[in-house]
Parts: C-alpha cells; sequence; structure tokens
C-alpha cells in the first residue's frame, strides 16, 4: 500500500473539464510519468485540484495541467517549494526527487506541444 501517482497523456479533444471527471472515460491515455511517495508533490497537486474547483476526496481524482500549471510546479521544484505533506502510507519527500520531478515537466510540455492534454491522477 501506499501513494501511487501517475501523469498521463491524452487528447485534448477528451477532455471537457480540467477535474470531476473519471479518467476511465477518457479514450486513448497513455501514461508519461509515475511516482512513488512522493507526498509533497501530491500535495501541490492536491492545491492544484481544489484551485480549479475539485471538490471530492483528491484520491482517484484527476487534474488538468495546463502549461500556466507547469510553469508554477517547476518554479515550486525549483526553489524547493512543494508543501510539506503526509498522509497514511504517503511516505516522504526528500529531496532526491528534483531531477525525476524536471523530467516529468519536461515530458508534459513535449505533450502539450504535440495538442494532447496532461493528467495527474493518483491512488492510495
Amino acid at each position: 500500500m501506499g501513494l501511487d501517482m501517475y501523469a498521463f497523456a491524452a487528447p485534448k479533444t477528451a477532455i471537457t473539464s480540467e477535474v470531476n471527471f473519471k479518467l476511465k472515460d477518457v479514450p486513448d491515455v497513455q501514461e508519461i510519468h509515475y511516482w512513488r511517495k512522493h507526498p509533497n508533490l501530491h500535495g501541490w497537486m492536491q492545491d492544484r485540484y481544489i484551485a480549479k474547483g475539485g471538490t471530492a476526496e483528491f484520491n482517484c481524482e484527476p487534474v488538468v495541467l495546463t502549461t500556466h500549471d507547469l510553469d508554477e510546479l517547476e518554479r515550486a521544484i525549483r526553489n524547493h517549494e512543494l508543501p510539506s505533506t503526509g498522509g497514511f502510507f504517503f511516505g516522504e519527500s526528500d529531496g532526491s526527487e528534483l531531477a525525476d520531478d524536471l523530467k516529468f515537466v519536461s515530458a508534459a510540455r513535449t505533450a502539450i506541444a504535440e495538442g494532447k492534454a496532461v493528467i495527474y491522477d493518483s491512488w492510495w
């Protein structure tokens, strides 16, 4: 058990909302990144989900990330400003994730440049 975190790319035309949709209803979803037990990144995503109008418990609730979101995320990563986040079975972020997080940002920017939507989802 624990926090499993995913980023997916999907056809932009298949997305009708940035939150409050079911990933299983989105066609042609492709995984572009995976994290295991990186709660501080998950906390950042949860804050973004709420800011976009998400109302459910942030577990198995996808959120679409825009170029603006990626700019903000990259800034937070580079400045070590991901929020300290904890949870049952979440593990701990220790700062060693920086290069991997930036690798995700790059992959996400590529997917958006290709006309795809980027979606974060998690399960714990």
